[in-house]
């Protein structure tokens, strides 16, 4: 028998969300998404067990908006992002972004799927010892660039104004900065979705939920449904690293967009405040102790 915990809780407001290996979990030319992911339903058991929970997944994600890639193994830093996870961005028209002194700035200043589902449609891969993004789409390669390089950049940049020349409100520009991150919120944080609240939203919804459409860095199976809420302030034992979970995650229109088709079919972010009285569904946690985690390692206060 299946166990789905719903609770009305109030939401922190906050913002929306949003090679150790460079397997692509794109789709078509890089094999698509795997469902494999999504874990067992929690079972009805003796609440006096201990709870066991597990990362099943690993992503990052190299370019806001673009492809995950998978990772069967990361090293965590403490204060830091995942390696690689929104090393670059596109800018969409001028933001003001300044590589020498680089600073959070909005997802809108970027292509980002909560504008540009188009985006969706296309495999890319990033390989971090060469620096070079290959974008492919309708079976073929349509781009390839070394990041590293103006040429390479440019190359890429050329290519999205071929691309989505409507959506654009100036030339894009790929940025990157050292030792910054794209991230949708201001602070350094690894994000994290409970499988089984995702199985929660499919209930109310009625149809499959892909976990991808939340673009987190760590899936978890072995949780309760919404159970990630009830670990604020909470330090994490993952592998050989510690983290604390600072804030729930408010979900904008991005997810509704299908991570294999860029189809905006689903209304998530509505749905989740018309049923759960909040928005929110994932949780972002501080590395505060590093150390290698992966696959498989369990999660323990």
């Amino acid at each position: 028998m299946s166990l789905i915990w719903v609770k009305n809780t109030q939401p922190q407001r906050g913002g929306c969300e949003r090679n150790v290996g460079s397997s692509a979990v794109g789709r078509k030319g890089f094999g698509r998404p795997s469902l494999a992911f999504r874990g067992p339903i929690v079972k009805e058991r003796d609440l006096r067990e201990p709870m066991t929970a597990t990362i099943q997944s690993i992503y990052r994600y190299p370019v806001k908006g673009l492809s995950p890639e998978s990772l069967p193994r990361v090293r965590l830093e403490p204060g830091r992002t995942l390696p690689a996870d929104r090393l670059y961005a596109i800018e969409n028209g001028p933001s003001g972004f300044d590589p020498a002194a680089p600073a959070y700035l909005p997802k809108i200043q970027f292509l980002m799927l909560m504008r540009n589902e188009r985006l969706a449609t296309l495999d890319t891969r990033y390989e971090e010892a060469t620096h070079v993004l290959v974008i492919r789409g309708e079976g073929r390669e349509l781009a390839r660039g070394d990041l590293a390089t103006k040429e390479g950049r440019l190359a890429i940049e050329a290519f999205l104004r071929r691309f989505m020349p409507v959506e654009l409100r100036g030339p894009p520009k790929v940025l990157q900065a050292a030792g910054h991150s794209f991230s949708d919120v201001a602070a350094k944080v690894v994000s994290i979705i409970n499988l089984a609240s995702v199985t929660a939203i499919e209930t109310v919804i009625g149809v499959p939920v892909h976990p991808l459409r939340f673009r987190a860095n760590l899936y978890v199976a072995g949780w309760p449904a919404w159970h990630e809420f009830d670990l604020l302030g909470t330090e994490l034992a993952i592998g050989d690293a510690r983290l604390k979970v600072t804030k729930r995650i408010v979900r904008c229109a991005a997810t509704n967009v299908d991570p294999e088709t860029g189809i905006r079919d689903l209304a998530i972010p509505a749905t989740l405040i018309r049923t759960f009285d909040h928005a929110d569904c994932g949780v972002y946690a501080q590395v505060i102790a590093g150390g290698d985690i992966a696959a498989g390692d369990a999660i323990s206060p």
